[in-house]
Order: C-alpha cells, then sequence, then structure tokens
C-alpha cells in the first residue's frame, strides 16, 4: 500500500514536472528596454496611482525611484488612505527634495462606503484625479502600483513596450518580493511558486485564455479598457482585487499578460511568523472562493503531494522497504527542482528548495486559519482595518 501512494505521490511531481504550462516561467519577464530619449512608438501618456495608508517606512525608497521615470511617466497620484503616520507629508517632502513637485499630486479622500474595499476605494479616488489630471477622460494608461514596490529605472518603459507588442490591456508583473528574514526564505518563494500553480503566466496571455490573474503591485491597464470593463466600481467589494480586474478587463475583451521582472521588487519586510501568517490567511479562503468542499481538497493535496514525501522516505528507509523509499525521495527531488528557480530569484540560498515540505504545512494551516476567521465570523485584519 505504501509503494502504491509513494508510486502516485512521485508520478504526480514528473508530471508537473512534464508540463510547460506550470514550469518555471522563465520566457514571462520583462524585456529590457534602453533609458535615454523616448521612443516614438512609446509616446503614450501613463500616470501612475499609488494607494498608501501609513507607508512612511517604504515611500522614501520607492516614491523617488517612481518620480524619476521621465519622460514615460507624465506624473505620481498617491493616494493617502487616512494614514496615521504623517505619508502625506512625507512624499510632498520628497517630491520638493526632487525638485518634482508638479508630478506629484497627493488626494485624501474620505472613508470607503459601504461595499467598498479600501484599496479599490483608494484606487477609484487616485484615477478621479488621473482624470482631473489629464482632461477630459484621463491618461490612455494607468499604473497602479503599491506603496512598497521599488521599480527599476526604466520599468515604466518596459510595462509599455510589453503592453504595445501584445498588444495587452493589462500588464502586470508579480514583484520581486522581500525574503530576508528566515521566515521570509521559507515561505516566499513557495508563494510565488504555488500562484503559478493556481494561474500559470504562460496561460494567461493566450487569446481565449479561460484563466485570468495579475498581481497587485504593479499593474499597468489601459484606461479605455478598463472603463469598457466597467470601471473600479465593477470590482469595488473584491477581497483580491488583482484578479478580479484582470476577469473584468478579460470580460471586456481584453488581453492580458502576467509576468516577472527582477527589477520590480517589493521591499516590505515581513519581520515575524505572525506577519505572513496575518497577510496570507487574510485572503486564502477566498482564493478558494469560500467553499469548503474546495478546502478539504486543498488541504488533502498539500498533506499528500507537498508535506508527506520526506516523512513517507524516513519511514520506508525505516521499515527496509526500498521501493517506497526510492520513489518518495524521488518525489522530493523533483519538488525540490521544481522550486529551485523560485528561490534563486528571490536570492534565497538553495538550501530552501528543500523545505517545501514545511512550507506547504504551513500554508495548510494558514489556509485552515482564513476559513476559521471566515466561519467564526472573526474575518481578517489588514493595516488596521477589519474585513
Amino acid at each position: 500500500m505504501q509503494e502504491l501512494l509513494t508510486l502516485a505521490i512521485f508520478l504526480f511531481w514528473l508530471a508537473l514536472s512534464l508540463d510547460r504550462q506550470r514550469r518555471w516561467p522563465k520566457t514571462c519577464f520583462l524585456s529590457a528596454v534602453e533609458e535615454g530619449p523616448r521612443p516614438a512608438a512609446l509616446g503614450a501618456t501613463v500616470l501612475a496611482v499609488v494607494p498608501a495608508r501609513n507607508e512612511a517606512e517604504v515611500i522614501p525608497r520607492t516614491l523617488p525611484r517612481l518620480l524619476a521615470q521621465q519622460p514615460d511617466l507624465a506624473g505620481v497620484v498617491l493616494v493617502d488612505d487616512r494614514s496615521s503616520d504623517g505619508t502625506s507629508a512625507l512624499a510632498r517632502s520628497l517630491a520638493e527634495e526632487l525638485k518634482a513637485s508638479r508630478r506629484l499630486w497627493v488626494v485624501s479622500p474620505p472613508p470607503p462606503p459601504p461595499g467598498w474595499s479600501g484599496k479599490v476605494h483608494a484606487l477609484a479616488a487616485g484615477l478621479e484625479e488621473c482624470r482631473r489630471i489629464h482632461p477630459p477622460a484621463g491618461p490612455e494608461w494607468l499604473l497602479f502600483t503599491d506603496a512598497d514596490i521599488e521599480h527599476a529605472g526604466s520599468s515604466v518603459r518596459a510595462l509599455l513596450a510589453q503592453a504595445e507588442k501584445g498588444p495587452y490591456d493589462l500588464v502586470s508583473v508579480m514583484a520581486r518580493l522581500h525574503a530576508g528574514s528566515f521566515w521570509e526564505r521559507l515561505l516566499i518563494p513557495p508563494f510565488v511558486f504555488f500562484f503559478q500553480l493556481i494561474y500559470p503566466f504562460r496561460a494567461i496571455s493566450r487569446p481565449g485564455a479561460k484563466v485570468s490573474a495579475a498581481a497587485g503591485g504593479c499593474i499597468l491597464a489601459r484606461r479605455e479598457k478598463l472603463e469598457a470593463a466597467g470601471g473600479l466600481a465593477t470590482i469595488r467589494g473584491a477581497f483580491i482585487d488583482d484578479v478580479a480586474l484582470s476577469k473584468a478587463v478579460r470580460a471586456a475583451g481584453g488581453r492580458l499578460w502576467l509576468g516577472l521582472d527582477a527589477g520590480i521588487a517589493s521591499i516590505r519586510p515581513y519581520r515575524s511568523l505572525r506577519e505572513l501568517w496575518a497577510m496570507i490567511s487574510r485572503c486564502a479562503f477566498h482564493q478558494l472562493r469560500c467553499r469548503w468542499d474546495l478546502l478539504a481538497a486543498v488541504l488533502l493535496g498539500l498533506a499528500v503531494f507537498f508535506v508527506s514525501p520526506p516523512l513517507l522516505a524516513g519511514a520506508a528507509l525505516l521499515r527496509g522497504g526500498w521501493p517506497a523509499a526510492a520513489f518518495a525521495l524521488g518525489a522530493w527531488i523533483l519538488q525540490s527542482l521544481a522550486l529551485y528557480p523560485y528561490v534563486r530569484h528571490h536570492r534565497v540560498p538553495a538550501l530552501f528548495c528543500w523545505t517545501l515540505p514545511l512550507a506547504a504545512l504551513l500554508y495548510a494551516l494558514m489556509t485552515f486559519t482564513s476559513a476559521w476567521n471566515r466561519w467564526s465570523r472573526k474575518g481578517a485584519a489588514w493595516k488596521g482595518r477589519s474585513y
């Protein structure tokens, strides 16, 4: 029985390693572009909208890099979402130091009305400001980027070039996440790995694809197509707003592209397991559409195919069951090889390729926590707001 189980697990990982759609998306990286004078083909107007709630810790690094993206970026609208740490004053001060005050607009919207999530409401307020800045309808392109995202010197140009290449109506980049602490190194590469399993990057860009996704930290959207999709009001209550936005744009006939770029990185640190637990459990059950059958399937799948290989290998070796041990070790090796590109991308020591079983166990527990919070009506909290 153990041999059949370990064989099934090994075959699962073998099939996954041969699945071109779910391999490391090495072809889904932004192409390098040259800095300097802007090519005539990329003459579209781009305005950035940055939702910011208590971001004084990160904007001294991220906002100057964004404001420096001239002439590709016409300006930045920073939406101060009721911060209590002086975010808006600091942003204005940074712009003055850079002599870029005319390219920064800071708006402070009222609290979100009922039925609106905080971030989507902030983005909508930023979009309204963009229409005021660039009448009558607004700029051709909108860059929705989080306050903790640090952009390389030519990232806006690279995003726009990718959009024109498709042509695509929504181009998104999964930022390289901060992975300095032990818990970040353990959990961040698997986070992107699991995301790619659910939303294969290669599939998203294909015409007529059924799967839709985006990474909310960095989204370049064609304004005309966004409005054809019903605007941000159509996703006003979405808990996972980036995926909801991508689905709305695709439903309106838009084309999507999702990829990676080492020069677009999140500098937000997660200093403890508790912080990572709160971030992931906040929306894990919503990712499963709050379905208990999917929760049971995911927990079982994580336990059998991700957590068990080293445990089964050890048990088989103790019993002298060499075939079962070989299959289990083979599965563990295959999953480690599958994780390796994600570990390397996040500049994490290669040793963490072997810790996917432990990471999967923690993700199972965090997903269960998310479901428990939903069932107990405890909800989730993020940046001082309860959902």
